[in-house]
């Protein structure tokens, strides 16, 4: 049943019935005390008046008609039916208001006189009189050996002297409200950030996205409870973040393997045309004796083309396989564009007429780099051998189109046949080929612009391709200084 209770109270509820009661008790405890208190203060005051009273009293002891006179003038002033007695220190009574009525034992056992008798002066808030058989208010004083006792009947009148101040009880009430609204003001903002936090919570359980900005009020708890949000808040992120660099990773590595794949592939395509080719010549030079010359220097011009074939693509295979495995391995060093274009003019300079083209560039100072030399001359060799090979134009065009701290931006270009735009996002794939018969047929390995743009990308840049003003093909790569 508590438990069921509970769980239908919030923590703001029983929190306020928890200081509610806590509040209750302790008011309680000090009505108690404090009516206690009054009572004990009232008491003494109305026992200081007697005192002074019995003072009076105990100069007249042995004058009885002015203990009367002076009894009788108390009751009219002050006390109603005021009882006054003298006593020895035997306990005997020698005088009493009442002495007519009554009979009067030894009062030596009463704790009034037994006290005064001890300690000078006595008081009893309410005791049972055995002489009267009455309640009442006792105050003795010892005075040269005799005890005077004043007595007043505990009646209504002394009642409601002795009861305390009720106008107390009134500001307790006041005060009791009040402190109850401060409770109630506090208990229901703590409740409201426990309740926030507690609904954190379950969110996070259930993996949802929360804010970091979650609304707390401005208090310790609070300040807390932003600081856990916040910081599950970035942790979440963390793990999202982690979750998507591992998609990433797996994704690339995925790729990776794809590629590796398909070169595999695309290796034993490319190796079985001139390894069949050269397979075949020999075979029909072996098991042909009767050839002539001419047609067996003929078959064995034709191995030796294939096998420079194979070669260049056994050669680019490993350059795109470094470049990809072991870049960090790859060593690094001051080189100059400049010196790099200048080698590649003259050996096109050496080319057979029908192969041979213009190279016109506008790089005439030194332009350093850092980067592997044989990876530069491979991305201006590569281009050079694909216009060449490919454009059918006249002109080459490298020039150095913009220079800042940190880079050099080059654009490569001839007057050519160009390409068809469709065809121009794949031109960097490995052994993709517009034309593949024209390219097996001109020595492609399809794998040149392979390289130009895995090294430009080791080398910090990037690579596009476009229609030249001219209408051939255009390359614009940048790389870092």
């Amino acid at each position: 049943m508590a438990t069921d209770l509970k769980t239908k109270l919030s923590f703001h509820k029983r929190l306020l019935i928890f200081m509610l009661l806590s509040l209750c008790f302790f008011l309680l405890c000090f009505l108690i005390f404090q009516y206690h208190r009054e009572k004990i203060f009232k008491a003494e005051q109305l026992n200081y008046k007697l005192q002074i009273f019995n003072t009076q009293l105990g100069n007249i002891i042995s004058d009885r008609d002015a203990i009367a006179t002076l009894t009788d003038a108390k009751q009219k002033s002050e006390f109603e039916n005021l009882r006054v007695t003298i006593i020895d220190s035997l306990g005997n009574v020698i005088f009493d208001t009442e002495q007519k009525d009554f009979q009067f034992s030894n009062h030596s056992n009463r704790p009034e006189i037994r006290t005064a008798l001890k300690n000078g002066t006595a008081y009893s808030i309410r005791r049972h009189s055995e002489t009267t058989n009455s309640d009442y208010f006792y105050s003795s004083k010892r005075i040269n050996g005799y005890i005077v006792r004043s007595a007043i009947p505990y009646n209504l009148s002394l009642t409601e002297l002795l009861k305390a101040d009720r106008d107390f009880l009134w500001f307790m009430a006041i005060v009791a409200t009040i402190t109850g609204i401060i409770i109630y003001a506090f208990t229901q903002q703590l409740g409201q950030n426990i309740k926030r936090l507690r609904h954190f919570a379950l969110r996070a359980e259930n993996g949802e996205i929360i804010d970091e900005n979650e609304n707390f009020h401005n208090d310790e708890l609070g300040e807390i409870s932003r600081f856990i949000v916040q910081i599950y808040s970035r942790l979440q992120q963390a793990k999202i973040d982690l979750d998507k660099e591992k998609q990433e990773i797996l994704l690339y590595e995925n790729e990776k393997n794809r590629i590796k794949r398909q070169l595999t592939q695309n290796i034993n395509h490319e190796l079985k045309t001139p390894v069949s080719s050269i397979h075949g010549y020999l075979e029909t030079i072996l098991y042909n004796p009767k050839l002539s010359k001419e047609q067996m220097l003929d078959f064995i011009k034709k191995s030796y083309s294939q096998t420079n074939r194979l070669s260049q693509l056994l050669k680019d295979v490993a350059t795109l396989t470094r470049i990809d495995e072991a870049n960090t391995l790859i060593e690094k060093q001051n080189v100059d564009i400049n010196e790099i274009i200048t080698e590649i003019i003259n050996d096109v300079a050496l080319l057979p007429a029908d192969k041979r083209m213009r190279v016109n560039t506008n790089i005439n100072k030194p332009t350093v780099v850092h980067g592997n030399p044989t990876l530069l001359h491979s991305i201006f060799r590569n281009l050079t051998d694909n216009a060449i090979a490919h454009s059918g134009g006249r002109d080459i065009f490298v020039n150095l189109i913009d220079e800042t701290e940190n880079e050099y931006s080059f654009s490569f270009s001839d007057n050519g046949i160009g390409i068809e735009q469709k065809y121009m996002s794949r031109i960097f794939e490995r052994f993709y080929r517009i034309d593949k018969g024209r390219s097996r047929k001109l020595g492609g390995t399809g794998l040149g612009l392979s390289i130009v743009k895995n090294a430009i990308i080791f080398h910090g840049g990037t690579i596009t391709a476009k229609t030249s003003e001219s209408g051939g093909l255009e390359f614009i790569f940048n790389i870092k200084k």
